[in-house]
C-alpha cells in the first residue's frame, strides 16, 4: 500500500492555512518531546526562561537570556528533523549521512556554547560584587 498523500496544506489559504500550520507545529513539538535530547533541553528551558526574568535587568538582557535558550531548542528541532530525514532514506551507514548528522550535532553544540556564554556572562555581572 502506498502511504504518499497529496499535501492539502498547499491548497489552503488565509487564516485556514495559519490554523493548520499551527496545528502541525504543535504536533512537531509533541513529537520532539519523545526525543531524549530535546526533552532534556526543554526541561532546562522550563527553569531557565523564568530565571531570565530574575537575572536580567532590562528587556534586552531578558531577551538575550531567554532567547539563547529558545535558540538551543530551535537548533535541536532542526537537528532532529535532519536526523529523521536521513533515517528515512535508510538504516545503512553512508559517509554523507554521517556527515549530515555530525554537522547537525555540531550546530547544537555551538548553540549550547553560545547559550552558556550568555548565561555565564549574566551571572558574572549579576553576582560579581560578591566576589
Amino acid at each position: 500500500m502506498n502511504d504518499i498523500h497529496e499535501n492539502l496544506q498547499k491548497q489552503r489559504r488565509g487564516l485556514n492555512r495559519v490554523i493548520h500550520a499551527l496545528g502541525y507545529s504543535l504536533q512537531g513539538l509533541q513529537a520532539a518531546m519523545h526525543e531524549t535530547a530535546f526533552k532534556q533541553e526543554a526541561y532546562l528551558a522550563y527553569a531557565l526562561i523564568p530565571l531570565s526574568f530574575f537575572l536580567g535587568n532590562n528587556w534586552v538582557e531578558i531577551s538575550l537570556l531567554s532567547g539563547s535558550v529558545i535558540f538551543v531548542l530551535t537548533v535541536e528541532l532542526l537537528n532532529t528533523g535532519l536526523e529523521s530525514a536521513i533515517d528515512r532514506v535508510g538504516p545503512q551507514w553512508h559517509d554523507l549521512s554521517k556527515r549530515c548528522k555530525d554537522l547537525g550535532s555540531a550546530a547544537v553544540l555551538l548553540s549550547i556554547v553560545l547559550c552558556m556564554g550568555i548565561w555565564l556572562s549574566a551571572l558574572f555581572v549579576k553576582f560579581s560584587h560578591y566576589l
